[in-house]
């Protein structure tokens, strides 16, 4: 019976990679006929060289509602992720064409977070060390929070050609994994693999050089079904120090937007207010390319996501190994990248940090 579900699971995987992938084409069509173009002349942030279509995230949540559909038992879980992810789909698409304003859109991610927390969703407590910290009256604000976060994070570090549906298609396999081996939620693990199988499907058009960008459709989608999952997943495991799973799964998502929130509020800034100061803008500083800062952050957010699978198991000793030896990997590139001859031993191509784009 258990391979019947894995085949099952991994159809309907392969449904949502495929629905995600044939209508990237039909959905960048549309953005040039909505005039959803991402024009690199708007600001010096932007790394890419030509117009490039947005609204891609369309073709993600087509992928997810489809195989959702076919494969998923209907639960509130997933009402949730279809109303919720709808809404701030079309909202993202408006935001891509005419730039709505900051407080309309977070107004609409905040109606969207009940939205979870109407069908049930909601961080009732964590468990810290053994101890049961039960959250009360502020289950629900912590809740909302916790939403609105993580689908803002996954906003932020959408500033590369493949950078975010990359990181968010290895958090989807991570959430996958970690519910494989730690509960019995069948159910919830299907859905992530769905999710999984839609990034990928999108990924191909995504990467560099992006021939389409999700932008914020599919950012603030694949953010706050991220939120949902794990509300109803990893949040209600019974492990010491369960809260960690998520928060290393999305570690770097949720990295960079803290940090971004502490640098321009230390600089008298708005929080939202854009810059240059991201990790894959820094990567770049540092003197790797476009492909190596992603893959990079790739690695970063694979290294998190298997530390995350060994703590859901609690092999504390092999996650502090997996984390340090991560580290020690990114250090020796670092100085390869910044040791000229070393780096042209080691074949790396930094004559240009955007000569992919040429």
């Amino acid at each position: 019976m258990d391979y019947v579900k894995i085949i099952f699971g991994a159809a309907g995987m392969l449904f949502a990679f495929l629905i995600a992938f044939t209508t990237t084409p039909v959905v960048r069509v549309i953005a040039f006929k909505l005039g959803a173009i991402d024009d690199p002349k708007r600001d010096d942030r932007r790394m890419h060289k030509e117009p490039t279509p947005r609204i891609g995230g369309l073709a993600i949540f087509i992928g997810f509602v489809s195989a959702t559909m076919l494969f998923a038992d209907y639960s509130p879980t997933l009402l949730a992720i279809w109303f919720g992810g709808l809404i701030l789909v079309v909202l993202g698409i408006l935001d891509d064409i005419f730039t709505l304003n900051t407080f309309l859109k977070l107004g609409v991610q905040v109606l969207v977070a009940f939205i979870a927390v109407w069908q049930g969703m909601t961080i009732e407590f964590i468990n810290l060390f053994g101890n049961y910290i039960v959250f009360g009256i502020f289950e629900i604000p912590i809740t909302v929070l916790w939403i609105v976060g993580l689908t803002n994070a996954i906003n932020f570090i959408d500033g590369l050609d493949g950078l975010s549906c990359g990181v968010s298609a290895i958090c989807s396999i991570a959430l996958l994994l970690v519910t494989l081996t730690s509960s019995d939620n069948g159910a919830l693990a299907l859905i992530m693999a769905i999710m999984a199988g839609s990034c990928l499907g999108f990924l191909p058009y995504n990467s560099n050089p992006a021939k389409i960008f999700m932008g914020d459709s599919g950012a603030l989608f694949l953010g706050y079904t991220f939120a949902v999952l794990s509300i109803d997943g990893l949040f209600k495991f019974n492990m010491v120090m369960s809260f960690l799973i998520p928060l290393s799964i999305f570690g770097v998502p949720l990295f960079d937007t803290v940090f971004a929130i502490v640098r321009r509020t230390l600089k008298g800034q708005k929080p939202w207010t854009a810059d240059k100061g991201h990790l894959h803008h820094r990567l770049i500083n540092m003197g790797f390319n476009q492909k190596q800062s992603v893959h990079i952050l790739y690695a970063i957010s694979g290294i998190l996501g298997i530390s995350a699978i060994m703590l859901a198991n609690e092999m504390w000793i092999k996650t502090i190994g997996i984390i340090i030896i991560g580290i020690i990997a990114f250090v020796v590139n670092y100085f390869i990248v910044k040791n000229k001859k070393t780096r042209d031993l080691a074949g790396f191509d930094l004559n240009g940090k955007n000569d992919e784009n040429k």
